[in-house]
């Protein structure tokens, strides 16, 4: 989005947690320690305090480390080859002990009450400014919402009092804290916030990309549906801190699941500026980013590296950059492919290149093989495999300064620059893949089918070394001109963090737990309308040409007649793969065990195909993140305290 005021803010180190004084940003680079409530009494104040909030969405989302705890250990994603401790213990397989030290999920912590003390400021000074419209504070009180939506998600009940008092301004620092219970967060913080949000923010954002009328019923409507959840507890997960799953206002589940139905299907029938695309490469497609289905994001640009916050040609692989897509991104650069026939001499076929279906690899996390073959197991109609992942990997040699004008690949074939170098295939061949031992000569342990100049991998030879990337959240550059771009530096895009579509979904989940559905809009209805779209294609990434099919009425067919969470979960999981949803909706569910609880793929080593199971232990007390241990050192409390303020049975 647009930005007025030149804000960065800073949320560093575990020590800017609940006991810092005011917001932590920098206004036109002067620093400011303690915001005193007199700076949100001017109209300055109010647009730089509004400022900071979306600035402050770059430093959870698109963050790597915390795209890995909402990812890592579920159904859709495992550590990788190169995966260091950061990633092995989110996995829950035994790698290594998750706790309040190592738990990644201390970035949202850190970034998220320095931005609710900045609302709070905004919500109480803003009125003594004359001319400050209501729909700029209800910015302030959605933002103070969101994040609280995202803690109480994540760690269970937090504090709602800063050291001013509930939901107060606090200027000075405080070394002491009290976390207040699931119900009161939900019913003192989010719901009225969101509710006064609603009603006075605009269904037009003010700036591109800003928050609305309609933005703010999604996140209403995902906090009714995740608190119905919770009252519900069908698998009795504890919660933390204890308390009965009894509703202050004496409503009950169903209540809250009707309320969800009701607040989407309100926003599919009054859209505003935002709706559906086409088909669901247009809404991932880089070319079109800030589609009218992407409601809010963490922003970048290209175009400016102060209004980006971080450089535009290299990357530290740290907040305010958008990382993220690095992670599940394999090292394709190793593969090679022949100058001669023979092999006399081979060259790196595909370079490091800062497009889409490229860019950075890190080799961090890796897709399981079981997301691969059975959530995305229709390949053909629904275009949501080919939307998601890169499946070939083509030379670009001629890029980076290599003459040759073909190069031979599998099977000693000729392939001349853009030709597919390496293959995943989309099922198990009928004729066995012949693969070497060890790297063999594509250097990554690929295989040869016969008369085919691509080397190739099955599903079930997926690995933690080697498997399709994740296109979706791929770099793109305006100013590659004809070579490789700046492949090494961090993602210029949006990291969307909201879809218009998910209306559909959580109206849908509502519906499938008992919410009394209006004409047109069962579950089964409401799920065919992403069905459908799903099944209309216009481009195919796997075989790079245009494709003009509907699939629709094939989608629409295999939907089952009575639809139930799981399939839900299915759905959303094709939907959103990788974006960072997939823990929040196994954690809300309670299906996270059922689920997740183990998962194929193959191992480290280049030629290595042979996929095992590995087993998970998930417990019920997993369910809730640690407190960060940098929050604990802070603060002045006895052990005891300390203790009672972490989640139970960790360390």
């Amino acid at each position: 989005m647009k930005k007025k005021y030149n804000i960065k803010s800073i949320i560093g180190t575990a020590a800017l947690t609940l006991f810092l004084a005011g917001c932590s940003d920098i206004l036109e680079e002067q620093p400011r320690s303690i915001y005193e409530p007199g700076f949100f009494r001017t109209e300055r104040g109010v647009q730089g305090g509004l400022t900071s909030m979306y600035a402050h969405l770059r430093y959870i989302y698109g963050q790597g480390y915390y795209y890995n705890a909402t990812q890592t250990g579920t159904d859709e994603a495992t550590w990788g080859q190169s995966a260091d401790q950061n990633f092995k213990v989110m996995d829950m397989s035994g790698q290594g002990e998750l706790n309040s030290a190592s738990s990644r999920s201390d970035v949202l912590w850190g970034a998220a009450f320095s931005n609710i003390n900045t609302a709070s400021g905004i919500i109480e000074n803003a009125a003594a400014v004359g001319g400050i419209p209501e729909s700029l504070i209800s910015e302030a009180r959605f933002f103070r919402a969101f994040d609280y939506f995202e803690l109480v998600q994540t760690f269970g009940g937090v504090p709602l009092d800063l050291g001013g008092g509930e939901l107060k301004f606090n200027t000075k620092p405080v070394r002491t804290s009290v976390r207040n219970t699931v119900p009161e967060v939900y019913t003192k913080a989010i719901f009225p916030d969101l509710l006064k949000a609603v009603n006075d923010l605009p269904a037009n954002p003010r700036v591109i990309g800003g928050v609305s009328k309609n933005v703010a019923r999604l996140y209403l409507a995902k906090a009714y549906l995740t608190y119905a959840w919770w009252l519900e507890n069908p698998n009795n997960i504890p919660t933390y801190p204890a308390t009965p799953r009894t509703d202050p206002d004496g409503k009950n589940a169903q209540y809250y699941f009707q309320q969800a139905y009701a607040v989407a299907t309100a926003a599919i029938d009054n859209p505003g500026p935002y709706g559906l695309q086409a088909t669901y490469y247009d809404v991932n497609v880089a070319t079109n980013d800030r589609n009218k289905e992407t409601m809010l994001y963490a922003d970048h640009t290209e175009t400016s590296q102060f209004y980006n916050a971080s450089s535009l040609t290299s990357s530290n692989g740290a907040a305010p950059e958008n990382f993220a897509g690095w992670f599940m991104t394999w090292n394709y650069t190793e593969l090679r492919s022949g100058t001669t026939p023979t092999w006399t001499s081979s060259v790196n076929s595909v370079q490091r290149e800062a497009v889409q279906a490229l860019g950075r690899p890190w080799i961090r996390m890796a897709p399981t093989i079981g997301a691969i073959t059975n959530t995305f197991a229709d390949k053909t109609n629904d275009s949501r495999y080919d939307g998601t992942f890169t499946t070939v990997y083509r030379g670009n040699w001629n890029k980076a300064g290599v003459n040759n004008a073909v190069l031979y690949n599998a099977n000693g074939l000729p392939v001349s620059p853009g030709g597919a170098i390496l293959t995943f295939l989309n099922e198990e061949p009928t004729t066995p893949i012949t693969y070497p031992n060890g790297a063999g000569r594509s250097n990554i342990g690929a295989g040869e089918l016969p008369g085919r100049s691509d080397f190739v991998i099955s599903p079930m030879g997926i690995s933690r070394i080697v498997y399709p990337g994740l296109w979706k959240l791929g770099p793109y550059r305006t100013d590659n001109g004809t070579g490789l771009g700046q492949p090494n530096a961090a993602s210029t895009r949006p990291f969307y963090i909201a879809k218009f579509s998910e209306f559909y979904f959580i109206a849908a989940e509502a519906a499938v737990k008992g919410a009394a559905t209006q004409p047109g809009k069962s579950a089964r209805d409401l799920i065919n309308v992403i069905r459908a779209r799903a099944g209309k294609w216009r481009w195919d990434n796997n075989g790079n040409m245009a494709k003009v099919a509907d699939n629709s009425a094939a989608m629409i067919a295999a939907t089952p007649a009575t639809i139930d969470i799981n399939y839900i979960l299915a759905e959303r999981s094709r939907e959103y793969f990788g974006e960072g949803y997939r823990w929040f909706d196994l954690v809300r569910t309670q299906k996270w065990n059922e689920l997740a609880s183990s998962y194929q793929i193959a191992g480290v080593a280049k030629g290595d195909h042979k996929a095992v199971t590995v087993n998970r232990t998930i417990q019920p007390f997993h369910y809730l993140r640690p407190i960060p241990l940098g929050q604990l050192d802070a603060m002045q409390m006895t052990p005891d305290e300390k203790a009672k303020f972490q989640n139970p049975n960790y360390q």
